[in-house]
């Protein structure tokens, strides 16, 4: 199937293609996460207290794709059947725009309505490298992803992510943007895959 690929910026790169699986394949794969999944929702420490995370979420991929996040530490689940065919159905997707020859680990966010969230953040932890490439799958209900440069250099836009689309996020990217998945009146459940190559430090 021919993928439709959008560059959005070209520096830092940053991508959007779709339809990445074509239906009925991605409404499959969305009903297959949401049920198949072990799903969590952790509790994360900021500014010295305990808060459950506004969204559910699995961190998956090879044994050793370990990583610390707020201080806390995550290790992986194994790899879903269908998350490791997907995994490499993105590898081969853009083969041109600088995709790893192979991501060892996704974080899964499952966002049951439009009032679950994502924070403003960076995916800059160090077990990502200096220059990351980040490849963010996105199923069922439509919303936009928010972007402000970290210099405030221009204003924040937002990138809609429909549904069975793939945003990349090339090397650059999370050292002058940060981006965040903000409240808002949707209705529907949407699933995020966001792939990455980790490699834990020490």
């Amino acid at each position: 199937m021919p993928i439709d690929i959008e560059m959005l910026l070209p520096d830092p790169p940053l991508w959007l293609a779709a339809p990445l699986m074509g239906e009925p394949d991605a409404a499959r794969l969305l009903a297959t996460l949401d049920a198949e999944l072990p799903w969590q929702r952790p509790t994360l420490r900021l500014y010295g207290r305990e808060h459950a995370i506004p969204r559910c979420q699995v961190w998956m991929g090879d044994p050793e794709a370990s990583y610390r996040y707020s201080g806390r530490d995550f290790y992986p689940e194994p790899w879903h059947p269908a998350v490791a065919d997907l995994r490499d159905r993105v590898v081969d997707a853009l083969p041109t725009a600088g995709v790893p020859g192979r991501f060892n680990s996704v974080l899964l966010n499952r966002y049951a309505n439009g009032d679950e969230k994502m924070g403003w953040h960076s995916d800059d932890e160090p077990e990502l490298g200096v220059a990351p490439l980040i490849a963010a799958v996105s199923l069922g209900c439509e919303r936009p992803l928010r972007f402000r440069w970290k210099d405030r250099r221009a204003e924040a836009f937002n990138v809609w992510l429909p549904h069975d689309s793939l945003l990349v996020m090339g090397p650059g990217t999370q050292r002058v943007l940060q981006h965040a998945l903000l409240p808002r009146r949707l209705p529907g459940l949407r699933i995020s895959l966001t792939f990455r190559d980790t490699r834990p430090s020490g």
